[in-house]
């Protein structure tokens, strides 16, 4: 379906308002998917907060150009289907792992990632794909605030208990004299 040059501006608009806000991008190449497979990554994407989006890649440069995903450019070749993580950078990566863990779809080749403005190999999408989640991002970091604290409670704990046992360790002694 060919589309017309308003309809080719407000895809490219949309999408370069999706990439202006977005973490990471990944670029995979679709090829040999059936439709059935295509409509079920979509609608896990919709379940992970990851905006997908088939696009031609004269279209894809230009919506990328100007956003730090522009580095991305040179790996856009051949039917791609776009995956930009809008909350947190892994979101698009854990889509991808979890969707290639079926062996029928296998087809699907992820060709690049991007993220703050680097481009990766596709090998590094376990990498971007172990990345935290934001609220578990900000469990770690609260753990890690509050574990001096906690230490800290425990030595003051442990004061009056040192002097009971202490107290208790005298009483036995004199006892057994």
């Amino acid at each position: 379906m060919s589309l017309n040059l308003a309809e080719k501006q407000a895809v490219v608009a949309e999408v370069a308002q999706v990439a202006a806000r977005a973490h990471s991008v990944i670029a995979a190449e679709y090829r040999g998917l059936s439709v059935a497979q295509v409509t079920h990554l979509r609608v896990k994407a919709r379940e992970t907060g990851v905006y997908l989006r088939v696009i031609k890649n004269t279209l894809a440069r230009r919506a990328v150009r100007g956003t730090e995903f522009e580095c991305l450019q040179p790996s856009l070749v051949g039917p791609l289907i776009l995956a930009f993580s809008e909350d947190d950078p892994g979101a698009a990566a854990r889509l991808f792992k979890e969707f290639l863990k079926d062996k029928a779809n296998d087809k699907l080749i992820v060709k690049a990632l991007a993220v703050s403005g680097q481009t990766f190999p596709a090998s590094e999408l376990d990498r971007l794909a172990s990345l935290p989640t934001r609220n578990e991002a900000i469990s770690l970091l609260m753990a890690c605030m509050r574990a001096p604290l906690d230490q800290f409670a425990r030595t003051l704990n442990e004061i009056p208990g040192k002097l009971v046992r202490t107290l208790d360790a005298v009483r036995r002694q004199k006892e057994a004299a």
